[in-house]
């Protein structure tokens, strides 16, 4: 049944890798600027630059490209986290020629080392293939016109736009927050979030495990 799952996931999942439909009518009158609708600025730190890094506009839109690219790639590490940390892998073998299957790898972030080296440069040349062409990092709205029926009926309804943006972007924060969390916490302790969770090591301080 878990895999059943998993599988129909990946094929929904799928489905956002798919080139923009040229049907779907973008609203952009609605993306008169972030920065003037205050998009991202949302309590209790609002309009959050410490460093004063945002000298004009033209900046603001390019490091707002970047944290929301970035966070959406956080949400889906998360994601994988939970996924791998349950050992929900595919069935076979990841490099049949060294006969190293799925399973065989780690579940923390060692496993990205246990990778064969081409393995490594596929995902690296897939991710190139989306930057440039399917998902162009060119486009820094962010809007490649994939829309999900009355969930995203932004012409419609342009409070949820707001709501939705916000949304993502403060989700992608503390994604990014957590990624990171867990990739010191499995350096420091040794063990990914699960075996933490299973074993109630919580603090790596004092105890006899990991590095203090």
């Amino acid at each position: 049944m878990i895999k059943f799952l998993i599988i129909l996931n990946f094929v929904f999942s799928a489905s956002a890798f798919v080139s923009v439909n040229r049907k779907v009518k973008i609203d952009k009158s609605l993306w008169a600027s972030e920065l003037d609708d205050d998009i991202g600025a949302v309590p209790p730190l609002g309009y959050f630059d410490p460093l004063g890094y945002i000298i004009d506009e033209e900046k603001f839109i390019r490091y707002r490209a970047v944290e929301r690219k970035h966070g959406r790639i956080a949400m889906v590490a998360m994601l994988g986290t939970f996924v791998h940390n349950n050992k929900w892998t595919f069935d076979g073998y990841l490099s049949p020629s060294s006969g190293l299957k799925f399973s065989d790898i780690d579940s923390g972030i060692a496993g990205l080392f246990q990778v064969p080296p081409i393995g490594l440069a596929q995902v690296v040349l897939f991710c190139g293939f989306v930057e440039l062409f399917l998902w162009p990092a060119s486009e820094l709205s962010g809007d490649y016109g994939i829309r999900l029926g009355p969930i995203n009926n932004w012409g419609e309804q342009p409070a949820k736009y707001y709501r939705q943006k916000n949304a993502e972007l403060n989700n992608g924060r503390a994604a990014m927050m957590g990624i990171l969390g867990i990739f010191v916490q499995e350096i420091v302790t040794g063990q990914n979030l699960a075996e933490q969770a299973g074993t109630g090591h919580f603090s790596p301080f004092g105890d006899g495990q990991g590095l203090f």
